[in-house]
């Protein structure tokens, strides 16, 4: 027996909807949702444990895997399953998980997983935009403690007009791609790729996202109230002691307030801040400390919190000295590395950037291959962040979800600067080697560099920025190129790139509720200036991208032949382009684009490129009818001489003796032989022998006719081959 099935329709507007079903699918999780949008289906359910967490944290899980049998396909390489999930499912994990995760109590630590299933595909939805709407209605039909409803929406801006949930084809025109996460009252998430727009155009993008979030937000509700909404699960909050707090609030304040005011390094105040609370704690017994000891540190840190913010509210300081608006020094330097295609160093403060570039063909694109989306990727960016970058020894567990999403944000910033006829794949890794602030914006600051410096003609060099802000609702500072202890201390982390014309990404994450337009768009300007500070700190250190790659990096040329010549120079098993490859010590890649075929020649000797292009104009010459060409004679023969065409080696043509000359020829050595270089003129094919022709006595002036011959006769030639 089916049991009762709960849906509540969310209409686009546009004769798009959205539907919500629960009460069918996985009711042993304590919330489940089906969120179906076309033929795109997500089945989302929530489990959160009973048991109060030894932890003093949130151990949220948020977890999004796509299905190939949702779009009908088999999953790629040996093991026909499912395995780790993929860079665009991580991608869309954190997305969720950073808007989800401020809103459950700051006290609740039960472990919690949200599972995002993709059950069922549509090539013209696409789920990503979904998963947030997925995760927060489980949510709300369990009995999680939980702030608020929230939802996620992509917006999109194609020909003037913004659009909700575009499809993947729909947003290959857009000049705006932004994904938004927000309850019903306040942003909360903001991530996305612009094509140099303004500040104000991507306000009014978030404004309209809002909008759609504020009715998702609602029918999460409807759909909570006609299941019967569960009572708000009852846990365990954390101990509290209000005198303890106001002492050690007493004890550490002032002294945390004076020296956030020294303007000292990450070092030297992180030692004045640790000998404070030793200093604190010193004051307790041992005893006292195993039954207290987790209280004096979160309450020694609510009073540096706030000591920190309201110096900087106060008085306009910050904890390196620096006023609100003042960018931390910077210097660059390119071509540090001498055997990679480019490199640069990007030094800001306590934050360093190596970056590398590494120039390939079209077999080293990053292949896509998901059940949502398959292509390549020619440019891609690789980030690392290895625990020395912040003076840390930590296990090394291969790529973090935190480095998969700081280097999509930089290659989202950098590629749409790509040139679109560079024909090179280009791989960029930035290594990240000190962090204290933004390592993500140092990212794109070094990668410009690198790409200048590898001669990518990127149309404009991009600069980031991270900025801060600290609000206590009556007053507010924003922060230009925030530290790493004023991103955790601070109310919104937003990091913005761009070129000196319009932003190009960005990334915002948004702690405080009903944060104001006004407060974004002046945030986004105060950035906008920052940006182009260090944009001219880039371009002082190179201005233009280099002419032309390295002496050492390989050189490309692209040619394009006919389809049906594709087999000719690959040649039986590959032994054409093998053999061609080894001659040359080149890289040869051939692509079937339509009609045509695309090859891809790379190397570093120019002579050897050109010989391969050569060889390749010889496979594919094809003479025109009327036109002259050189040819050498290679061979005799009793009935003509065999020809081949100087400028494209190994094609021959059969030079008839009766074209040699317009006397009559008896043997063809008599006009020419082998080694002979001569012009002739190409008639195409005979109609008489199928076969191609060439003349040379068409190109010589004919000799006058003999007296009194008639126009035509030709008996005393038969007579002649007669007595011969």
């Amino acid at each position: 027996m089916i049991p009762q099935v709960y849906k509540e329709v969310i209409d686009l507007g546009d004769g798009r909807q959205i539907t919500l079903e629960t009460g069918k699918l996985a009711k042993q999780a304590h919330g489940s949702v089906v969120v179906q949008m076309g033929k795109a289906m997500l089945l989302c359910t929530v489990v959160s444990s009973y048991d109060a967490g030894t932890v003093d944290f949130l151990p949220l899980t948020v977890d999004y895997r796509e299905k190939f049998a949702a779009a009908g396909r088999y999953p790629g390489g040996f093991f026909k399953r499912e395995a780790r999930p993929s860079t665009e499912e991580i991608l869309t994990m954190r997305l969720v998980d950073r808007v989800l995760r401020p809103l459950f109590p700051k006290d609740y630590h039960s472990e919690t997983q949200v599972m995002i299933q993709l059950m069922s595909h549509d090539e013209d939805v696409m789920p990503d935009a979904l998963a947030g709407l997925a995760a927060s209605t489980a949510i709300q039909l369990s009995d999680i403690p939980f702030e608020t409803p929230i939802s996620e929406v992509r917006v999109a801006r194609i020909d003037g007009e913004f659009i909700i949930n575009p499809s993947r084809a729909q947003l290959e025109n857009a000049d705006i791609d932004l994904m938004v996460g927000a309850s019903a009252d306040s942003v909360a998430m903001v991530e996305g790729e612009m094509d140099e727009v303004s500040e104000e155009e991507m306000t009014e993008a978030i404004k309209f996202a809002h909008e759609a979030i504020k009715v998702q937000c609602a029918a999460q509700i409807r759909l909570a109230e006609a299941v019967g909404k569960k009572e708000t699960r009852e846990y365990e909050p954390e101990e509290e002691n209000e005198e303890l707090e106001k002492k050690i609030y007493d004890a550490a304040y002032q002294k945390c307030y004076d020296i956030a005011k020294m303007g000292s390094s990450k070092k030297e105040r992180g030692l004045a801040f640790s000998e404070v609370k030793e200093e604190i704690k010193s004051q307790y017994s041992e005893e006292e400390l195993e039954e207290i000891g987790g209280l004096i540190s979160k309450y020694f840190g609510k009073a540096h919190k706030e000591a920190v913010r309201n110096l900087t509210l106060d008085e306009g300081i910050r904890l390196d000295g620096r006023q609100t608006t003042d960018i931390r020094p910077i210097w660059c330097e390119v071509d540090y590395l001498p055997s990679t295609h480019g490199s640069s160093i990007f030094t800001r403060g306590e934050t360093q950037a190596l970056a590398t570039v590494t120039l390939g063909t079209s077999r080293e694109a990053n292949v896509i291959d998901l059940p949502t989306q398959q292509g390549e990727e020619t440019f891609y960016l690789h980030y690392n962040f290895p625990p020395f970058s912040t003076g840390e020894a930590r296990p090394l567990r291969g790529t973090s979800r935190r480095e998969i999403g700081h280097g999509n944000l930089a290659q989202r910033a950098l590629k749409g600067m790509i040139p679109e006829d560079c024909p090179y794949t280009v791989r960029v890794v930035s290594e990240v080697l000190e962090s204290n602030g933004s390592s993500s914006m140092a990212t794109v600051c070094s990668g410009t560099m690198a790409l200048m410096d590898a001669g990518i003609n990127l149309k404009k060099p991009v600069s980031g920025i991270a900025m801060g802000l600290i609000s206590d609702g009556d007053r507010y500072a924003v922060l230009s190129d925030i530290l790493g202890d004023e991103d955790h201390l601070g109310d919104m982390d937003f990091k913005v790139t761009g070129t000196a014309d319009g932003i190009t990404a960005c990334q915002m994450d948004i702690k405080i509720k009903g944060l104001s337009y006004e407060i974004l768009v002046k945030a986004l300007k105060q950035a906008r200036d920052g940006r182009l500070h260090i944009l001219e700190k880039l371009t002082d250190t190179i201005a233009q991208p280099n002419e032309n790659v390295k002496a050492h990096a390989p050189k490309m040329v692209k040619v394009t032949i006919p389809e049906s010549y594709i087999g000719a120079v690959i040649g039986p098993s590959g032994k054409v382009i093998q053999e061609m490859q080894k001659e040359t010590g080149t890289t040869i890649v051939i692509e079937e684009d339509g009609e045509h075929g695309i090859v891809e020649i790379l190397g570093v000797d120019q002579d050897a490129i050109d010989t391969v292009i050569r060889k390749i104009e010889a496979i594919t010459f094809k003479p025109k009818v009327g036109s002259v060409y050189e040819v050498k004679v290679i061979k005799i023969l009793d009935f003509g001489a065999v020809v081949e065409y100087t400028e494209a080696p190994g094609n021959e043509v059969l030079l008839h003796i009766s074209e040699l000359a317009w006397e009559r020829t008896n043997n063809v050595t008599d006009v020419v032989n082998i080694g002979d270089v001569i012009d002739v003129k190409y008639f195409g094919i005979d109609p008489k022998t199928r076969k191609e022709k060439v003349s040379r006595k068409a190109l010589l002036q004919r000799p006058p006719r003999p007296e009194g011959k008639p126009k035509g006769d030709r008996r005393p030639q038969q007579q002649n081959k007669k007595e011969d």
